[in-house]
């Protein structure tokens, strides 16, 4: 028998307006994400610069607006200088973070040239594994400075005239995590940091930082970290970084289900300790965050950092996604745009290849997996401002987080299109009978319902299976001005948009 719940929205109470760049991604020199991934010289598809146009044409199609950059635990012993330059001339180094041989064939210039072609913003990152202020002083230098200085002026030679502008920039990667090369202590990571961010500061004053925040809700040093980190940076940063990865274990696909809801507390727990630190200072600043890491991702099957075979561009983390991973990762997206008052930045990790929503052969086709359906959705409609969602639903008995909430949902309205749009996933395995009440934004009319449904089938391997998987038409869904009813079927993400008005 369907269970019910009830959510009510109403135009007078907002959760916050919607970063874009929530709808970001990640490409880090690992894998094939950049080598065969968006850049393959040779391709048929590739342009005068190798890019890989089918895959620019799915990232645009995906949605992205933000691109984190060039890493991940691989910028933590990267060194930018070495790709810049004539490529001919470009050291091939040992990646000490993947054991891979990096080429260098693709460094600033290259990716910049990339981000232009996809219109996706950058978020740069710096290495603070073994180098500090100086060398990312000039990277921002290089990116930044119109011309005059010896990096702005070695841009300008390597056929970039106008500067990149790149506004975001991260503090180094993951600095808490033991496995991250030049592993810091809070204390350590957070001199150095904010030592940083005064040098990149000078270079060029307009610049937003990310702090590293913890790898993981699970760190032993999570809380304290964020407390430390952010007592040395705090009038020097904009937002602090967490980064959140889940995966079905044992067989327990309620918890699996329920990852939202550890993702949810995860962002409660940073904020209160964020607003902690700025009430000690008595501050009206509040730092925001940028979840700049997440994903389903089966860890457990990754060799480890420490078992690699040296090589170049490997297959590593190529995770092939089923029903229930995209049912997931649309839930996990929802909770991002519910927090949308402190959540300004997010990157799916990562775009291509590495457990990504896009994957290629080399020389071949490239495909959308699963997961790319419900991000596409929600950045392509979940514009605007998110609501709050006054929700009454059933609860859904986990073995790891307790009972959480059966619906989960965030409500985007975006007034100038007149567009309502309810994001909804059911986590329990009966259907749910749901009630949307809108009163109190007139006329309304669907324009669009679509669901997710997972499976208990494997993942879905090729371009051929994964097409199998597009979202699926709602039946019976009504709508009046008032409220707008729909079954959501059991273990669903679903999306209902209304258009709003004549």
């Amino acid at each position: 028998m369907a269970q019910r719940a009830r959510l009510t929205v109403h135009p007078s109470f907002t959760v916050g307006e919607i970063d874009r760049r929530i709808f970001g991604s990640f490409v880090e020199h690992l894998g094939r994400a950049v080598y065969t991934g968006i850049y393959e010289p040779g391709h048929p598809t590739a342009d005068a610069d190798g890019f890989r146009q089918d895959v620019a044409d799915l990232t645009a199609e995906l949605g992205v607006t933000a691109v984190r950059y060039p890493g991940g635990n691989f910028v933590s012993n990267y060194v930018w200088e070495d790709g810049i330059g004539p490529v001919a001339d470009r050291p091939r180094r040992l990646d000490l973070a993947w054991r891979s041989i990096e080429s260098n064939e693709v460094g600033v210039d290259e990716y910049q040239r990339w981000a232009a072609k996809t219109g996706t913003e950058t978020i740069m990152a710096v290495n603070l594994g073994t180098r500090g202020a100086d060398a990312a002083a000039a990277l921002v230098e290089y990116c930044n400075v119109p011309g005059g200085t010896a990096w702005s002026d070695r841009r300008r030679a390597n056929g970039a005239e106008e500067p990149y502008g790149v506004k975001v920039w991260c503090l180094g990667n993951e600095m808490d995590g033991p496995w991250q090369i030049g592993h810091k202590t809070a204390e350590g990571y957070g001199r150095l940091a904010s030592q940083t961010a005064q040098a990149m500061l000078r270079a060029d004053p307009t610049l937003e930082l990310v702090a590293c925040g913890s790898s993981s809700r699970e760190m032993a040093t999570f809380g304290e970290w964020e407390r430390v980190v952010l007592e040395h940076t705090f009038d020097q940063v904009d937002y602090i970084s967490l980064h959140a990865y889940y995966q079905e274990r044992n067989g327990d696909r309620a918890s699996f289900l329920a990852s939202g809801a550890s993702l949810e507390a995860f962002i409660t727990e940073v904020v209160a300790t964020a607003d902690a630190v700025a009430a000690k200072r008595h501050s009206d600043k509040r730092i925001r965050l940028s979840v700049d890491e997440w994903n389903v991702w089966y860890i457990d099957d990754f060799a480890g950092e420490d078992n690699l075979e040296l090589a170049e561009r490997p297959r590593l983390a190529e995770d092939a996604y089923s029903l229930l991973d995209a049912v997931v990762v649309g839930d996990l997206l929802t909770t991002l745009l519910r927090n949308a008052d402190r959540v300004a930045i997010a990157c799916l990790a990562q775009l291509v290849n590495v457990i990504a929503p896009i994957m290629t052969e080399p020389g071949g086709e490239a495909w959308r997996q699963t997961t790319f359906h419900p991000f596409a959705l929600t950045a392509k409609h979940a514009r605007g401002v998110a609501l709050e969602a006054r929700t009454e639903t059933p609860g859904l008995a986990t073995a790891k987080y307790g009972e959480v909430p059966a619906l989960a949902s965030a409500v985007a309205w975006d007034e100038e299109s007149g567009s309502l749009v309810f994001l909804l996933t059911n986590r329990s395995k009966e259907p749910l009978e749901t009630t949307l009440s809108h009163a109190g934004f007139g006329t309304a009319r669907l324009a669009e319902a679509v669901t997710i449904i997972a499976d208990a089938g494997g993942p879905r391997r090729d371009a051929a299976s994964a097409a199998l998987a597009t979202p699926q038409p709602v039946d019976k869904v009504r709508v009046t001005d008032a409220e707008t009813s729909v079954t959501l079927p059991p273990e669903s993400w679903t999306m209902v948009r209304l258009s709003l008005g004549a």
